[in-house]
C-alpha cells in the first residue's frame, strides 16, 4: 500500500522537439513543475532548459538534478527516491516523450513501487501511440520492438520475423531506429519485406516538419523522402 507519508514520484512528459511546451503538454505539467524542486532526468542540461520554458520564474538554483541515464550505476538509483522518503515529491524528465517509455525512468519507477511510493503518470505526447493512431494499423494488437539489430543478416531476419509475426496475429509492429541510419532502415524494410506489407513511417510528430504516411512497400519504392537525423517511427503491418 502507498504511504503517504511520503512525496509521489511525477513521471512529466516533455515535447517531441523544440516546439513551445504548452502546445502540446497540459497545464498540469506547468503545476508539477511549479511545485516541485527535485529531479531524475537524462540529461542535465536539457532537462533545466525545459524547466526554465514551462517555469520562466523558478529559481535554477533550488533545484536538484540526478542524471539517470546508460552512465549511471545501478546501486545509486534508489538513492535519487530518498528525497520522497523525506516526503517531498520528484519529479521524472525524460529527453523526449514519456518517461518510462523506451526510456531508463522504467528502472527507477520499478524501485518506487517497491518502496511503496505513489507514482503519478502525466498527460503527454508519446511518438509511439501517436504513430500508431495516424498509421491506419491495428490498435487493439501492437508491439513495440525498440531498435532492430545492426548487423544487416540479423536486422533482416528480425524484419522477416516481426513482419510474419503481424500477419500470423494481425499485430502492428512498432520500432525505431538511430536517427542518422533512418534512410537505410526505410531502404532495408522496402527490400526486404513482402511487397503488400504495409508500411507507416511517422516522423517528427508534433512538430512543424511533421510527415507520417502509409503506403505498401511496392508504393515507397517511388517514394523520394529524407529521414536523416529526424525522429522516426516506422510501423509494418502485413
Amino acid at each position: 500500500m502507498e504511504n503517504t507519508k511520503f512525496g509521489k514520484l511525477y513521471l512529466i512528459p516533455t515535447t517531441l522537439g523544440e516546439n513551445e511546451p504548452l502546445e502540446v503538454l497540459p497545464l498540469s505539467v506547468k503545476q508539477a513543475i511549479e511545485n516541485i524542486n527535485y529531479y531524475i532526468v537524462e540529461n542535465e542540461k536539457t532537462a533545466r532548459r525545459f524547466i526554465k520554458k514551462i517555469s520562466s520564474k523558478k529559481s535554477q538554483g533550488d533545484l536538484v538534478l540526478e542524471s539517470l541515464n546508460k552512465f549511471t550505476e545501478p546501486e545509486m538509483i534508489p538513492t535519487f527516491l530518498q528525497p520522497c522518503l523525506e516526503g517531498k515529491d520528484v519529479g521524472v524528465i525524460s529527453e523526449a516523450g514519456c518517461p518510462g517509455i523506451a526510456d531508463p525512468g522504467a528502472d527507477v519507477v520499478r524501485i518506487a513501487h517497491e518502496k511503496n511510493i505513489r507514482v503519478v503518470p502525466l498527460v503527454g505526447p508519446s511518438s509511439i501511440l501517436l504513430a500508431l493512431m495516424a498509421s491506419g494499423f491495428n490498435g487493439q494488437n501492437f508491439a513495440f520492438n525498440g531498435y532492430l539489430p545492426i548487423d544487416n543478416s540479423e536486422r533482416k531476419s528480425a524484419i522477416k520475423r516481426l513482419e510474419k509475426l503481424s500477419k500470423d496475429a494481425d499485430q502492428s509492429q512498432i520500432f525505431i531506429e538511430t536517427p542518422y541510419r533512418n534512410d537505410k532502415l526505410l531502404a532495408e524494410l522496402i527490400k526486404t519485406v513482402h511487397p503488400f506489407t504495409k508500411i507507416c513511417v511517422a516522423c517528427d510528430i508534433t512538430l512543424p516538419t511533421e510527415l507520417i504516411a502509409t503506403k505498401t512497400a511496392k508504393d515507397w519504392t517511388t517514394e523520394k523522402i529524407d529521414l536523416h537525423k529526424r525522429p522516426t517511427i516506422f510501423i509494418i503491418q502485413a
